[in-house]
């Protein structure tokens, strides 16, 4: 552990000096790829140095204990030598957690992508459920949603729906969320009183930063067209729905929320940016086997992962065998219980 240690800390202070160069102030990407570096391991090399600094004073402290003292000061000293062994347990936990692949990226905020899937109107309806349980939960948290597309079906539900979620580890938490999701209830439209079962999809992507990823505009298509809002004194007049394709992935965005084509092109830009830094990180998790390991799940949009069940008022997680009778609860947003369990499941996974 010391070994790996050290060589962050050196690793540190070469990036400083780097940074303190003028020649990579003067090459901007690259200037930016040493700052997020830089960024990334200070939080890691901190806890190191402070760890190092205590070390020396547990050592100052057993020195002078050594010499022959009056009872009230040796208890004294006893005193603040179990304090400060405490404090280097703490410490060393912390230091084990980033070695272990603690998630550096858990504070970030997020996009998140819900699609009605197999059931008709039905899934649309369980989908537009979804959406108003995490918009529940945010709330909860003191999070803030931004709506981004949207597009429903006949019968009031969610074809499908894009929004960014910021706040403290809202990342953290919703990225267990991807997957397929089931529901088992008596639809509205069922005369007969049997339970369907309907499914949506949800995607949660992280939100990148400037210096995650350079997207070249050459490599992008930028359309414009009339969107097909409200009708009325609200009735576009102008082509501010914006649809932008990656040429080298193909991936596609389109966004007509925003009545303005500055808006719109902006956030099909952040969504863009997200989904294709969600396969970057997906190519790279494949050829680091270890690190698919410590997921829960596969993290894969076709695993089903979740099962409301309305009959039982029961949730399922079916990755971890988690399941709670409180489905009203959950549906008003009141998840802290799940997500509990799912970081401490993937905690224990890391440390298999």
């Amino acid at each position: 552990m010391y070994e790996q240690l050290e060589k962050t800390v050196a690793r540190y202070q070469e990036l400083e000096q780097l940074l303190g160069d003028h020649e990579q102030i003067t090459d901007r990407q690259n200037y930016n790829k040493l700052a997020k570096e830089l960024s990334d391991i200070k939080p890691l090399v901190s806890l190191y140095r402070e760890y190092k600094d205590l070390l020396k004073e547990i050592a100052g402290l057993e020195v002078v204990m050594l010499a022959k003292h009056d009872q009230d000061f040796m208890e004294l000293a006893h005193a603040e030598q179990k304090e400060l062994g405490q404090k280097k347990v703490i410490l060393e936990e912390k230091l084990n957690k980033i070695l272990a692949g603690e998630d550096k990226d858990a504070g970030r905020d997020c996009i998140v992508e819900i699609r009605q899937g197999t059931g008709g109107d039905e899934a649309g309806l369980f989908a537009a459920v979804l959406y108003r349980m995490y918009s529940k939960y945010a709330d909860n948290k003191g999070w803030v949603i931004e709506p981004m597309y949207s597009s429903v079906n006949e019968a009031g539900g969610i074809k499908e729906i894009v929004f960014s979620v910021k706040g403290r580890d809202s990342y953290r938490c919703l990225k267990f969320e991807s997957g397929v999701h089931r529901v088992q209830r008596v639809p509205a439209t069922e005369s007969q009183g049997r339970i369907h079962t309907s499914t949506a999809t949800v995607a949660v992507l992280m939100e990148p930063e400037e210096i995650d990823l350079v997207i070249e505009p050459k490599d992008l298509r930028i359309d414009t067209y009339r969107s097909s809002g409200p009708g009325g004194q609200h009735m576009q007049k102008t082509d501010s729905a914006v649809r932008i394709t990656h040429i080298p992935t193909g991936t596609v965005v389109a966004c007509q929320d925003e009545r303005s084509q500055i808006k719109n092109r902006a956030k099909a830009m952040r969504v863009l940016r997200a989904r294709i830094l969600e396969v970057k990180i997906e190519n790279e998790a494949k050829k680091l086997s270890s690190a698919r390991k410590t997921q829960i799940g596969t993290g894969d949009r076709s695993e089903k992962i979740r099962t409301y069940n309305f009959p039982d008022r029961r949730v399922t997680d079916h990755r971890i065998n988690f399941t709670s009778h409180q489905l009203e609860g959950v549906l008003e947003g009141q998840m802290d219980e799940l997500f509990e369990a799912l970081l401490k499941a993937e905690q224990e996974k890391k440390n298999e």
